[in-house]
C-alpha cells in the first residue's frame, strides 16, 4: 500500500535533527514505495551525519540495511516508544540481536564517521522488508565490496551502483590522508583550474575555512612557524581563495567528509604553513625579528657578570614576628659593603635610620630620596633602585614573596637574578620557596634554607568585638579595606570611648605614617588605638596587642572580593612583638560572621606559587619598537605583551597604569622613546585627575625644553575637612613626583629639587596635625548627587512655563514608557 509523505522542511543542523531524520527514514523504510523519493528529497536537506548516513544507502542495494541498521538503533534518539504514523504503537521487539563484524565500518573510523556503529546491535527484522537470517545478512555483507563515501555534495546519480564503479573513479581517502602535505600544496599550487562542485560542498568547504580562520589551536602552533595572531586572519583568507581556485575534486569530497572541526584544521595546518612560507616570506621574516626582540625566556642569562660569581642565597623561611629579617640585617651590617632591598620607601627609610644609630654608615635611596652618608659602603634602597652593577659582599632582599606580585614583581625578579653579591639574604614566607629553588639550579648558585616558626604563636580570640566598636582596647589596630571606613572607625571610636585614635593608611606620605607609628607606640601619650588598612602589613614596627579586622571583604576596583588568604596572615601577623609591650599576638573580627573565614585563612597553608613577574628593560622595548616604528608608545606596549615570549616560571606583569599614562602623553610632541618610558613608570595616581594634570604639564615643559616647575601652591593650614585632607594628599603625591622624576632626568630639567623638598617636609607636617585633629565625616561618593537632590527640593521659580509644561508631560509619560518596558 502506498503512502503519501509531505515533506517536512526541519532545519537540520544539530544532533537533534539526525535524531527526525532517523526517524523519517526509518518511517519511509516501512512504506518503501516512497522511501526512495523521500531519501532523496531528504539528502538535499541533511546535514552532518545524518547526511552520510544517506549517502551510504541511498541505493536500492543498502536500502534494506539501512531498515535493519535503524530498527535495531532507535534507543539512539528514543529513550521509550513512541506513536508512529505508519506502524502501530508499541514497536515490534527485536528477537534476533547480532553485530556486524567491526572490520565493515573500519574504513569509516578512519576518517571518524560512525564510530559507534561497531558495537551497536544490528537487527534482521522489520514489518515491511523480506526478513533474512543473521548468518544470510553477515554472509551479504562480507561478500558485497567495500563502499567509500565522499561527504557531502553526492546524489544519487553521482554514486551509482557501487557495483559499476572503476577504481579510477573511487576516491581512496586513506591515500589522501597519508600523503606528504608539501605534494598536496604543489598539486594544488601547479592545478590550472578548480575541478566543478556542486553547491553543498561549497558550502561545507566555506565552514571549513571559517572554522580554520577562528580556531585557537591553528592560530598558536601558526606562531611557532613566525605567523602572528594578527597576520593569522589575513593569511587564512589568501589561502582560501587560493584553495578555492585551485582545488581537485578528491581533496574537496575528503574534507567535506571530515566536515568543520579538529580534523579539518590538522589537515589543512601543514598545507596553510606550505602557503604562507612561499607566499609571505617577508611578513614571516619580519616577525621573526619581532618577536626574537621581545624573547623573554631565559632571563637568567640577561646577566652574564651575576652568572660569572659563584653566588650563596640563604633563603630565611618563615612567618611574621619570627627573626628572620633581623637577623639578615645582623649579617648586612657586618659585612664589608652591603645593600639592602626594601619592599616600601617607610622600610628603607627605617633601616637606614637603625643603621646608622648603630654606628654603621649607610646611604638612602629611593626613587624620591638620596641621601649620601659620608664614608658610607652600606646602602638601603628600593627594589626598583638597587643597582645590578655595583659589587656587594652581602645583599638582602627583604618580602621575597612579592616576586610573584601581578604588578611590582619584575622589581624582586631582577634583583635575585641580577645582584652581583658573594652573598643574598632572602627574606620571606615559605610561598615562593619552591621557585627560587628553580631559579637557582638554572642559575647555578648554592641555596641555604633556614626555617623560622613565631616566636610566639598567634591566639585567635573567639569572642569578636559583637559589632560594636565599644568593645576596643588599649594597643587594638582596627584594620578597614578602605579610606572612607577608617575614618568612620576613627570617628566612631573618639565618640563612644575614651580612647584616641592614629590613623595609617596607602595613600599618607611614609614621613606622616611614621609619624602616626612613632605616636601610637609611645605609651606617654593618650592615642592607643590604631586604625589602619592593610598597608599596616609590611614596613611599620609597631606594639600591637590585638589585630581586629573590621571586615575582610574590599573592593578590587571591579568588585567586592575576599581579602586573599595570604594578606590576612601578612596583617594578622602584626599583632605581638619580641621586646614590645605585648609580646603574645591577639586577632579577631568585629562581626562573629567574618570569624570563620579569619580562622580559615590562618589554618591555611601558604600558597605554592608557580610563576614570578617579569617585565622588559628598556633596551628590550626600544629594540623591539625598531621593528613596528609607525606606532604609539601605547600600541607598542600592547604589542609587545602579545608578542612576547615567556618561560613557564615567568609571567609578564600588569601595566594598565603605563598604558594610561602613555595614552595620555600620547598628545605631548618631542619626547623620545626612553622619555616616555621613564614618565610613565612615574609614581602617579592614575585615578586623582590632578595628579595626572600635572604629570602632563610635567611633560610638556621637559619636552618643549623648559625648566620644569612645581607651579603649586602651598596650604597655610592643616585640613578643616576631608576635601581639604584629600587636597594635602594630592599636593604632596605631585611633589613626590616631581622629585622622582628629577632623579631619573637631568637635574638641569628639574631644578626646583629643594624646593620640593620642603614643600613635601611641610605638607607631610600637615598631614600629620590634620589627622589628630581630624573629627569630620569623610564625604559619601554620591554626595554630589545628594547635594543636587536637596537642591531640587528648595522652591525655585521657573524660567520659562513652556519648560514647565514640558517637564509636566514628561513626568506623566515615566509611567506609560515603564509599563511599556515591562511589557516587553
Amino acid at each position: 500500500m502506498a503512502v503519501e509523505v509531505q515533506p517536512m522542511v526541519v532545519p537540520v543542523v544539530d544532533m537533534a535533527m539526525l535524531v527526525v531524520g532517523m526517524d523519517l527514514l526509518l518511517d519511509l523504510a516501512e512504506v518503501a514505495v516512497v522511501g526512495l523519493e523521500m531519501a532523496d528529497w531528504y539528502l538535499n536537506m541533511a546535514r552532518g551525519p545524518l547526511r552520510h548516513l544517506l549517502n551510504l544507502y541511498s541505493t536500492k542495494n543498502n536500502f534494506s540495511r539501512v531498515t535493519n541498521f535503524l530498527h535495531s538503533n532507535r534507543f539512539l534518539h528514543h529513550l521509550h516508544p513512541f506513536e508512529s504514523r505508519f506502524y502501530p504503537s508499541p514497536h515490534p521487539q527485536i528477537t534476533n540481536p547480532m553485530k556486524f563484524k567491526p572490520s565493515y565500518f573500519t574504513q569509516f573510523s578512519d576518517f571518524y564517521i560512525f564510530p559507534y556503529f561497531n558495537v551497536h546491535t544490528i537487527c534482521a527484522l522489520s514489518d515491511n522488508v523480506k526478513k533474512e537470517p543473521a548468518s544470510n545478512l553477515t554472509e551479504k555483507v562480507e561478500s558485497e565490496p567495500k563502499l567509500e563515501c565522499g561527504g557531502d555534495g553526492f546524489t544519487e546519480s553521482e554514486l551509482g551502483n557501487e557495483d559499476t564503479w572503476s577504481e579510477h573513479e573511487r576516491l581512496n581517502f586513506v591515500q589522501i590522508a597519508n600523503r606528504d602535505p608539501v605534494e598536496i600544496y604543489k598539486d594544488i599550487r601547479d592545478a590550472v583550474k578548480s575541478e566543478k562542485q556542486s553547491r553543498a560542498d561549497w558550502d561545507t568547504l566555506t565552514e571549513i575555512f571559517r572554522s580554520f580562520s577562528k580556531s585557537g589551536w591553528a592560530s598558536s602552533q601558526a606562531l611557532a612557524v613566525y605567523i602572528g595572531a594578527s597576520f593569522f586572519p589575513t593569511a587564512v583568507h589568501e589561502f582560501r581563495k587560493f584553495f578555492f581556485k585551485k582545488c581537485k575534486t578528491d581533496l574537496i569530497k575528503y574534507l567535506v567528509l571530515l566536515g568543520p572541526g579538529d580534523g579539518a584544521d590538522k589537515f589543512l595546518f601543514p598545507v596553510f604553513v606550505e602557503f604562507c612560507i612561499e607566499e609571505f616570506p617577508d611578513e614571516i621574516k619580519r616577525f621573526r625579528k619581532m618577536v626574537d626582540s621581545a624573547d623573554l625566556t631565559k632571563p637568567h642569562t640577561w646577566f652574564p657578570f651575576a652568572r660569572a660569581m659563584k653566588r650563596k642565597i640563604i633563603y630565611h623561611c618563615g612567618p611574621t614576628n619570627s627573626g628572620k629579617t633581623y637577623n639578615a640585617l645582623q649579617r648586612f651590617m657586618e659585612a664589608k659593603k652591603g645593600v639592602y632591598c626594601s619592599p616600601l620607601r617607610l622600610l628603607a627609610m627605617e633601616v637606614f635610620d637603625k643603621v646608622n644609630t648603630l654606628g654603621v654608615y649607610c646611604s638612602l635611596l629611593t626613587g624620591q630620596e638620596k641621601k649620601d652618608f659620608p664614608f658610607s659602603n652600606h646602602v638601603a634602597c628600593t627594589v626598583e633602585m638597587v643597582s645590578t652593577d655595583e659589587l656587594y659582599d652581602v645583599a638582602v632582599i627583604d618580602e621575597i614573596q612579592m616576586m610573584a606580585d601581578s604588578s611590582r614583581g619584575y622589581a624582586w625578579t631582577r634583583a635575585l637574578l641580577g645582584l652581583k653579591a658573594d652573598e643574598i639574604h632572602l627574606c620571606g614566607d615559605p610561598s615562593v620557596l619552591n621557585i627560587v629553588r628553580k631559579i637557582c639550579s638554572d642559575t647555578g648558585d648554592e641555596l641555604v634554607e633556614q626555617h623560622y616558626e613565631r616566636f610566639k604563636p598567634l591566639v585567635i580570640e573567639a569572642k569578636t568585638l559583637l559589632g560594636d566598636l565599644k568593645n576596643v582596647r588599649s594597643g587594638d589596630c582596627v584594620v578597614a579595606f578602605s579610606r572612607r571606613e577608617i575614618f568612620e572607625v576613627k570617628l566612631a571610636i573618639e565618640k563612644y570611648t575614651n580612647h584616641r585614635c592614629c590613623v595609617i593608611y596607602g595613600a599618607l606620605p611614609p614621613e606622616t605614617r611614621r609619624q602616626q607609628a612613632t605616636l601610637f607606640n609611645d605609651q606617654d601619650n593618650e592615642f592607643d588605638v590604631l586604625v589602619a588598612s592593610d598597608a599596616v602589613g609590611m614596613g611599620l614596627n609597631l606594639n600591637i596587642r590585638r589585630v581586629v579586622f573590621y571586615n575582610l571583604s574590599k573592593y578590587n576596583g571591579d568588585k567586592m572580593v575576599p581579602v586573599p588568604a595570604s594578606q590576612v596572615k601578612q596583617i594578622a601577623g602584626r599583632a605581638g612583638r619580641r621586646g614590645s609591650l605585648y609580646p603574645d599576638g591577639l586577632t579577631t573580627t568585629l562581626h562573629h560572621d567574618d570569624l570563620e573565614y579569619l580562622i580559615e585563612c590562618l589554618k591555611k597553608p601558604f600558597d605554592d606559587v608557580k610563576k614570578v613577574g617579569l617585565f622588559p628593560f628598556f633596551e628590550q622595548v626600544e629594540l623591539f619598537g625598531a621593528q613596528l616604528p609607525n606606532i604609539t608608545f601605547s600600541q607598542l606596549l600592547m604589542e609587545f605583551g602579545e608578542n612576547c615570549r615567556l618561560d613557564g616560571s615567568y609571567f609578564l606583569c600588569q601595566h594598565q597604569h603605563v598604558k594610561k599614562i602613555a595614552n595620555m602623553l600620547e598628545k605631548v610632541q618631542g619626547l623620545s622613546l626612553e622619555d616616555r618610558f621613564n614618565f610613565c613608570f612615574a609614581p602617579c595616581n592614575i585615578r586623582d585627575p590632578k595628579a595626572m594634570y600635572h604629570l602632563l604639564r610635567f611633560a610638556s615643559s621637559y619636552a618643549q625644553k623648559l625648566p620644569v616647575n612645581i607651579a603649586m601652591g602651598m596650604p597655610k593650614c592643616s585640613a578643616r575637612s576631608d576635601s581639604e585632607l584629600l587636597d594635602l594628599e594630592t599636593r604632596h603625591q605631585v611633589v613626590s613626583m616631581y622629585l622622582w622624576l628629577s632623579n631619573h632626568f637631568e637635574e638641569e630639567s628639574f631644578p626646583y629639587i629643594k624646593k620640593a623638598e620642603t614643600m613635601a617636609t611641610d605638607i607631610a607636617h600637615l598631614l600629620g596635625e590634620s589627622l589628630l585633629k581630624a573629627s569630620w565625616k569623610p564625604e559619601s561618593r554620591n554626595a554630589r548627587n545628594t547635594k543636587l537632590q536637596q537642591e531640587e527640593d528648595v522652591y525655585q521659580r521657573p524660567r520659562s512655563l513652556v519648560k514647565l509644561q514640558e517637564k509636566k508631560r514628561h513626568e506623566k509619560s515615566l509611567p506609560k514608557q515603564r509599563l511599556e518596558k515591562v511589557a516587553a
